[in-house]
């Protein structure tokens, strides 16, 4: 929740010429509705059958980097998809840190404050540390520092990754 998911994954598919997808932006694009209202008018088990939906579409596609919502983790067949079809990196964030990112909780169905946040940060650890090939601390790094960081890893693992200029 709020690791920088998407804005790190948007800088290291420009620094290694990879495509990249944001499936909860996908998932809004093509049900023409916020997440939030997709909670609210068909609740969570819905939104979480269109999640594993384009994951598993995703997945069987040609290299990309994918950034999932924080909660993709939740189902055990996601976490199959996640770790039979790629090199998974888990973004760690604090639940302090988490509230600070967070701006607009309307947009975040189930973030309430910072209990909350632990609570959420803490259930979903053990899955998050299940399917990650790697995990990187991001606290008080840069998005740019970050994605160089994981950059650095996936050369590192003979995981395609083309260095850009």
């Amino acid at each position: 929740m709020v690791a920088g998911k998407t804005s790190t994954s948007r800088r290291l598919a420009r620094q290694c010429g990879l495509a990249t997808i944001d499936l909860d932006a996908y998932i809004e694009r093509r049900e023409r509705r916020a997440i939030n209202q997709i909670f609210a008018e068909q609740g969570e088990q819905a939104f979480r059958d269109m999640e594993t939906q384009v994951l598993d579409e995703f997945a069987h596609k040609g290299p990309m980097l994918v950034s999932c919502g924080g909660g993709i983790v939740l189902r055990e067949e996601n976490r199959e998809i996640l770790k039979n079809n790629g090199f998974v990196v888990y973004l760690q964030v604090t639940a302090e840190q988490a509230v600070e990112r967070v701006g607009d909780v309307s947009t975040r169905p189930l973030f309430k404050n910072l209990e909350t946040a632990r609570q959420t940060i803490a259930g979903r650890l053990p899955m998050y540390e299940d399917v990650a090939s790697v995990s990187i601390d991001t606290v008080g790094k840069s998005i740019n520092v970050v994605a160089q960081e994981i950059q650095e890893i996936l050369e590192k693992e003979g995981v395609l990754c083309l260095r850009q200029g």
